[in-house]
Formats: structure tokens, C-alpha cells, sequence
């Protein structure tokens, strides 16, 4: 089965890119699935630096990283970025997740 890597929307590099350019050193978004959650797994999001075993996406002079544990929860799923009424938030859209929370930090497979 091929596993296809996540996609990274051009709002969500952009939106990094507005982050970078307020910040000293560029720093890449990390997305990492951890056990957790109101669902059984919870995303977590933050600024980091690459490690050696994570696989990098690329686009507008950002980068996105995922570790290789993080990496078959996230197949195919799609790293968005979102402004609403509640917040402005990065969103993950995944196609693996049979159930998620309100919240949109959690999901199960």
C-alpha cells in the first residue's frame, strides 16, 4: 500500500512565513501525533527545528517537519491554516482519523 505524504496548503506556508518574519531565527512548524486526547490521539503544532529523521515539505522559502513516528497517522492528510470568528488556528484535515473532537486537536483511528 503506498502511503502517501501529508500536503501542505499555501495558506499554511504563508501564514508560517508571517510568523518567520516576526521571529529572529526561522523555525519550521512541527506537526507530531501523540498518544492523548479526548480521542485517542491529539495533534500537537509548534515551532522547531528539523531532526535528522523527520520528513521535511517545502514551500515558500518555509518548511513543515514530521517525525517518522508522527508520519503514518498523517498519510495523506492536509496541514491547513484557518481564520475564524474563534481564532486563527493551523488545522490538519485527515483522512485516517474515523472520529474526531469539536475541537479539532484530537481524533481516533
Amino acid at each position: 500500500m503506498l502511503t502517501l505524504p501529508p500536503k501542505v496548503t499555501d495558506r499554511a506556508f504563508a501564514r508560517l512565513a508571517e510568523i518567520n518574519a516576526a521571529g529572529d531565527a526561522p523555525k519550521a512548524l512541527r506537526v507530531a501525533v501523540e498518544g492523548g486526547g479526548c480521542s485517542g490521539f491529539q495533534y500537537e503544532i509548534k515551532l522547531d527545528d528539523p531532526e535528522t529523521d523527520d520528513l521535511v515539505l517545502e514551500g515558500e522559502g518555509q518548511k513543515v517537519v514530521i517525525d517518522s513516528v508522527s508520519l503514518p497517522f498523517l498519510a495523506d492528510a492536509t496541514i491547513d491554516f484557518t481564520q475564524e470568528l474563534i481564532g486563527a488556528r493551523f488545522v490538519i484535515e485527515n483522512p485516517n482519523a474515523t472520529s474526531s473532537c469539536g475541537c479539532g486537536t484530537s481524533f481516533s483511528m
